[in-house]
């Protein structure tokens, strides 16, 4: 007697979101996915453990044995040489992932907080508060992104460019930035959901409004969320490093800004010094590079037109699903979760 097939369940953390989408991504989609994994990743990795490998710090000018020379090239205890200022490029570009990290968590956290909060209450009451609202979104989305960064880092540090006061008003500056994407596509979501029949369900039972707003609206309105988030955090790198190279960023003695560095190497590159503009500019691309990856892989991922197709061949004993990758010639085995959505 045949025993019937059972279907493996997927693992708890395959649901993890970039996982999920990871497992759900075959070709070149998955190549693009992990190469922004791991440049992202190795980005995150030498923010936070910045003091253990940079080998000297982000202010310092000398060691045990004198100061360092000014515009030194690569090489001997200073493997990118230095900078016009006597800093060590290497600890500066290492320290620099540090700053970019905390102004993107601070940009990101804020604009998506107030962005959610907004968009939910706006799209789910309406009326005069939504077009109120609606309206100082599109006023601050259809103003210069640059710009209005720069009025608010201005407005915001007065002058100060300390290390907290300095991401502090970067990252709020960036926020401003960012509120009014998280609020259209939060309104727009809340304003289909609360059609839906379970919202209306829920009134009836006499659920309250606050309730209904986020536990029932927000959670179904969030799903884009993932991909709008690195899509602007690579955006947030940008801004910083502008604000930076325009000279409304950190001043070198309180933290490393790569915008910065590049600003006082303008000089070194008609002189033929390239190694105090081309290492920062190049962790800049590839910051930017790696989180790029990622946030167009899960948009690719996101969007049914072009996330790549598979085609189920059959259920084998063993309880798992044989599909066919497009364009592969070999099955390959994967758990049901991977034909979700």
């Amino acid at each position: 007697m045949t025993a019937e097939p059972t279907i493996k369940r997927p693992r708890i953390w395959s649901r993890l979101p970039v996982i999920h989408q990871l497992r759900q991504s075959v070709g070149l989609q998955r190549g693009m996915l992990i190469v922004g994994l791991t440049i992202t990743g190795i980005f995150i990795l030498t923010a936070i453990f910045a003091p253990l490998i940079a080998p000297y710090g982000f202010a310092q000018l000398q060691d045990a044995h004198g100061d360092f020379g000014a515009q030194d090239p690569p090489g001997g205890k200073h493997l990118l040489g230095t900078t016009v200022g006597g800093y060590d490029v290497l600890s500066r570009v290492i320290w620099g992932a540090q700053t970019a990290l905390l102004a993107i968590l601070v940009a990101v956290v804020l604009s998506v907080f107030l962005g959610i909060v907004l968009g939910v209450v706006s799209g789910y009451i309406g009326g005069w508060l939504d077009r109120v609202l609606v309206v100082i979104a599109d006023a601050v989305y259809a103003f210069p992104t640059l710009l209005l960064a720069i009025v608010s880092a201005i407005i915001i540090s007065q002058g100060q460019s300390n290390l907290f006061g300095g991401i502090l008003a970067a990252g709020l500056s960036i926020t401003v930035v960012f509120i009014p994407q998280y609020f259209r596509v939060i309104r727009a979501e809340a304003v289909r959901i609360k059609s839906e029949a379970y919202v209306e369900s829920a009134k009836v039972v006499g659920t309250g409004v606050i309730r209904i707003m986020f536990r029932h609206v927000l959670r179904n309105a969030t799903r884009s969320l993932p991909l709008i988030i690195t899509l602007n955090a690579s955006e947030a790198i940008f801004t910083l490093a502008a604000l930076g190279f325009l000279g409304f960023g950190i001043e070198p003695n309180s933290a490393a800004e790569w915008g910065y560095d590049l600003n006082k190497s303008i000089s070194d590159v008609t002189s033929g010094i390239w190694w105090t503009s081309i290492f920062p500019g190049m962790a800049i691309v590839l910051v930017v590079l790696g989180v790029t990856l990622v946030g167009e892989s899960l948009n690719d991922l996101a969007d049914p037109r072009l996330r790549t197709r598979r085609r189920a061949v059959g259920v084998t004993t063993l309880g798992t699903i044989s599909v066919q990758g497009g364009g592969a010639l070999d099955d390959e085995v994967v758990d049901i979760d991977e034909l979700e959505a």
